[in-house]
């Protein structure tokens, strides 16, 4: 007998529904395949939790995930609700997700599939035979968490932002790179700014004493200036690399950027236990909503990511991310991946063509 896992499905804004729409089809397959249940409640959150209670998180969502396994969220926002005060945003259900799940681990691959070579930016000396690297974000401290506030000077009006960081926050994001290194290549990469920034000094501090207890794992340390020169020098050489949350905000974009298209890209979410949030990283693009355009598969990838990392599912996250890899090597792509000579698919036919791989 398989195992049963509950999960919040929040669809979203945009193109949301309809690339979740195409991962649950291949988690009914996986389903099928290996006899473990899965049990979805669709949820709202974003813009269209602000249309139907005037609220982006309505507490009912976030009680509802509480009760689940892991979530799988579409995306959130859009131009229809840009005229909105910032708190009143469909972005801050991300934010109120992360904060009341207590989702302080973000991890985002950056993988580049052979198939899709050409579109990376960077030359092919490069690229070399593959780049394939995990940014590991701290997500629930530092700059943006930190005291921040305005006054009046002489000179005129004042901005602050505070970065804080304690020993606990480092140790614990520190231990799940660790662990996630010891499964891969076994390299970490801690970036950090310890030449200017106290709060650096403490992480890199508390990122070689928790190195302590994983002793078949090399360690190094870049400070994040030359950390983004490496990347697009030589993207190659990075394993897992582990930051904090200003950082790994931005590093993430970059290792994303060369994997040649932000519709390919997962992501994941964990707080404690095995509990996620899975997500792809690409936006609502209304504007591709409801024409049958938009990639699924950085979405359909966050499901392999939820049953490697929430479900233990190891052999089944692999069945996901190999069917992924048959259909772009049958030359299918979506319009936001294509090449000349390809065949151009939408996303439905590209969601099928995933779970027919399986």
């Amino acid at each position: 007998m398989g195992e049963d896992f509950k999960i919040a499905v929040i669809p979203g804004d945009g193109i949301g529904p309809e690339v979740v729409r195409e991962a649950l089809g291949v988690l009914e397959k996986i389903a099928v395949t290996s006899g473990h249940r899965f049990t979805t409640k669709e949820l709202l959150a974003g813009g269209c939790a602000i249309d139907a209670t005037g609220r982006p998180l309505p507490p009912e969502t976030i009680a509802a995930c509480r009760e689940s396994d892991a979530v799988l969220l579409g995306a959130v926002g859009g131009g229809k609700w840009d005229g909105l005060p910032g708190d009143q945003r469909p972005e801050m259900a991300l934010l109120g997700l992360r904060g009341q799940l207590g989702l302080y681990a973000n991890l985002r691959p950056a993988f580049l599939y052979q198939q899709l070579k050409e579109a990376c930016p960077l030359k092919p000396e490069i690229i070399g035979d593959q780049i394939d690297l995990m940014v590991v974000r701290e997500l629930t401290g530092g700059i943006y968490f930190g005291p921040r506030g305005r006054s009046k000077q002489d000179s005129g009006e004042q901005a602050f932002d505070t970065e804080i960081y304690n020993e606990g926050e480092v140790e614990r994001i520190a231990r799940i790179a660790f662990d996630i290194a010891r499964q891969r290549n076994s390299k970490v990469t801690s970036v950090d700014k310890a030449n200017i920034l106290e709060s650096s000094r403490l992480w890199r501090e508390v990122v070689i004493r928790v190195s302590q207890d994983f002793p078949e794992v090399k360690l190094n340390h870049l400070y994040v200036d030359n950390a983004a020169m490496q990347m697009v020098r030589d993207p190659k050489q990075f394993d897992v690399i582990v930051t904090s949350n200003l950082f790994g905000d931005i590093l993430s974009d970059e290792a994303g950027m060369i994997t040649g298209s932000i519709g390919m890209l997962p992501s994941a979410s964990l707080g404690e236990g095995n509990f996620g949030l899975y997500e792809p990283v690409h936006g609502s693009a209304p504007d591709l909503a409801g024409k049958d355009q938009a990639n699924p598969l950085a979405t359909i990838l966050s499901v392999a990511m939820m049953l490697r990392y929430s479900f233990n599912l190891s052999a089944e996250a692999a069945a996901i991310e190999q069917a992924v890899e048959r259909v772009l090597a049958a030359g299918y792509r979506t319009g936001d991946i294509m090449s000349p000579g390809k065949t151009l698919v939408g996303t439905e036919q590209i969601g099928k063509l995933v779970t027919s791989f399986i």
